[in-house]
C-alpha cells in the first residue's frame, strides 16, 4: 500500500514537471519491467493532463505561426521608429520638392533697385518739365493780356442815337475814323465833372502836341430832364472848343449808358435842385468805335496822356 501511494506521488510530480516543461511530455517515461500498470482511477488525471498539454501545444503553435507571419510582413523597426522614419521620409520628400523649386532672392534685388531709381528720376524730370511749362504758359498769357487790347472790348460800347449841342442827330457812326474820348456827367455837377472835363481837355491838347494825334472829346449827359441842347452847348464850350456835348430823351440816355456799362442815379432832393450819382470813367474808343481802354479818376493829366498815346501806338502795330 505504501509503495502504491509512493508510485502515485511520483507520477503526479512527473505530470507537474511535464506541465512546466512540455518538451518532456513528448517522450513518455518508460515503464519499469515487472511492474503492472496503474489502476484506471489513477490514470484519469493523466489523460486530462495530456489533453491540457495538447491544448497548450496547439496554442503555442498558433502563437508562433502568427508571430512568424507578422515578422515576415512587417518591417523589423518598431512603431516609434517607423513613425519617426515616416516623418523623416515626409521631411525628405518636402526637402526634395522644395529643392525642385527655384530659390527666391531677397526682397529687393539690384535690378528692382535700379528700376526704382530710374522711375523716381523719370518722375522728377517729368514734374520739373511740367512745372516749367506751366510757368511759361502763365507768363505768356500774362504778356498777351498786357500787350493786347483791354479785356471787355466787345462788352463796352454799341450803337446809339443822340442829339449834339448844335441840335443835330448823331450816332456812333458819326465818329468813325477818329480816336474818341467819352465822358458821362451832367451840367449841374458841382465839382467832379468840371475837374474831369478840365483834365480831359488838357490831355487832348497835350496828346496833339506830343504825338500829333487828333482826339475827339465827347461829353454825354446823364441828366436828360435838365440838360437841354442849349444847356449842354453853353456848358461844354467852357472847357474846350472841340468838346462835343450829347443829350437825348431818358430812354436814349438809358440805352447808351447801358451799352457803356455806366451807372447813374438821381438822388432824392426837393424841387429841381438834385444831384446825379454816376460813374467817373473816361472811355477811349478806336477809329472803328470799338472799346480800347478806360481811365479812372485816379489818373492825372500826364498819366492820362501817356496812357492814351501808348494805347494808340499799340493799336497801330
Amino acid at each position: 500500500m505504501a509503495s502504491l501511494v509512493s508510485r502515485n506521488a511520483n507520477r503526479l510530480r512527473h505530470l507537474q514537471r511535464c506541465f512546466h516543461s512540455p518538451a518532456r511530455l513528448a517522450s513518455p517515461s518508460p515503464q519499469l519491467p515487472g511492474r503492472s500498470p496503474p489502476p484506471l482511477h489513477s490514470i484519469e488525471p493523466l489523460g486530462r493532463g495530456v489533453r491540457n498539454l495538447k491544448m497548450c501545444q496547439r496554442y503555442c503553435y498558433l502563437s508562433t505561426s502568427a508571430a512568424a507571419a507578422n515578422a515576415g510582413n512587417s518591417d523589423p523597426k518598431t512603431g516609434t521608429e517607423a513613425h519617426s522614419s515616416g516623418e523623416g521620409k515626409s521631411e525628405d520628400s518636402g526637402q526634395s520638392s522644395e529643392a525642385g523649386k527655384p530659390v527666391r532672392g531677397g526682397p529687393v534685388s539690384w535690378i528692382s533697385f535700379l528700376f526704382l531709381v530710374a522711375t523716381g528720376a523719370g518722375l522728377i524730370f517729368y514734374y520739373d518739365r511740367e512745372k516749367k511749362r506751366h510757368i511759361e504758359e502763365i507768363n505768356n498769357s500774362s504778356k498777351a493780356v498786357k500787350e493786347g487790347p483791354s479785356a471787355g472790348k466787345a462788352a463796352i460800347g454799341g450803337p446809339f442815337s443822340l442829339v449834339n449841342d448844335e441840335g443835330q442827330c448823331v450816332t456812333e457812326k458819326s465818329f468813325l475814323g477818329k480816336w474818341t474820348l467819352i465822358y458821362f456827367g451832367f451840367t449841374h455837377c458841382p465839382d467832379i465833372c468840371p475837374d474831369e472835363l478840365l483834365k480831359l481837355a488838357a490831355a487832348v491838347d497835350k496828346i496833339k502836341e506830343k504825338a500829333g494825334i487828333e482826339i475827339a472829346p465827347v461829353f454825354i449827359s446823364v441828366d436828360p430832364e435838365r440838360d437841354t441842347v442849349e444847356q449842354v452847348h453853353e456848358y461844354v464850350k467852357e472847357f474846350h472848343p472841340n468838346l462835343i456835348g450829347l443829350t437825348g430823351t431818358p430812354d436814349e440816355i438809358k440805352k447808351v449808358a447801358r451799352s457803356y456799362r455806366v451807372y447813374y442815379m438821381k438822388t432824392d432832393e426837393e424841387d429841381s435842385d438834385y444831384l446825379v450819382d454816376h460813374s467817373i470813367v473816361m472811355y477811349l474808343m478806336g477809329p472803328d468805335m470799338n472799346f480800347v481802354k478806360f481811365f479812372g479818376k485816379n489818373n492825372d493829366v500826364n498819366t492820362l496822356t501817356d496812357g492814351i498815346v501808348s494805347e494808340i501806338k499799340r493799336y497801330k502795330k
